[in-house]
């Protein structure tokens, strides 16, 4: 059985329309890797593809394997791979859709869920809701709830790099 969860990340005093514009920006994709490389060494961007159809952005991130929890080091062998893809529908002012996946080479489960980027009364939020599911019998929940804890965790760290992004390069003030 496959768990979820949503996250939403809240972007005060921003509109739809200049969280959308930095998603479409490659310099954006950058910076933010090179921002998560703190948190790992590898995180690339492979392809970004945007246009007035919508916005297609495919990551590549390794972790050690030796940087991974141990219930996670019993399943995997090698460094974790991970590609994560990200797609977003054409600029709507009321709402855009995308959808995302994370694989893993040979993985033991799915990571893949949807979003949605919204106006709210105080500026914008993009909505996650995600789903894991690991298909290794016994551990299969633990693993999944590790992801989705790790994902948060994730969400909230490029939220964060997103917030300061606005701010520096559509302040507020």
């Amino acid at each position: 059985m496959a768990r979820r969860l949503d996250y939403s990340a809240r972007y005060p005093l921003h509109t739809t329309k200049e969280l959308y514009a930095v998603l479409s920006d490659p310099d954006y994709w950058h910076a933010r890797m090179a921002e998560m490389r703190k948190y790992s060494p590898s995180h690339d961007v492979a392809r970004l593809d945007a246009g007035d159809g919508g916005i297609d952005i495919e990551l590549n991130h390794v972790l050690p394997r030796d940087m991974l929890p141990e219930i996670a080091q019993t399943v995997m062998r090698k460094d974790m791979v991970i590609t994560r893809k990200e797609n977003y529908g054409a600029y709507e002012p009321e709402e855009i859709t995308g959808k995302y996946s994370a694989s893993i080479p040979a993985g033991p489960g799915t990571l893949r869920g949807t979003m949605r980027l919204f106006p709210t009364e105080t500026g914008c939020t993009l909505r996650y809701s995600s789903e894991a599911k690991v298909f290794i019998p016994m551990v299969g929940p633990r693993l999944e709830q590790l992801m989705l804890v790790n994902l948060v965790d994730l969400l909230r760290a490029e939220a964060e790099f997103t917030t300061q992004w606005l701010e520096d390069h559509h302040p507020t003030r």
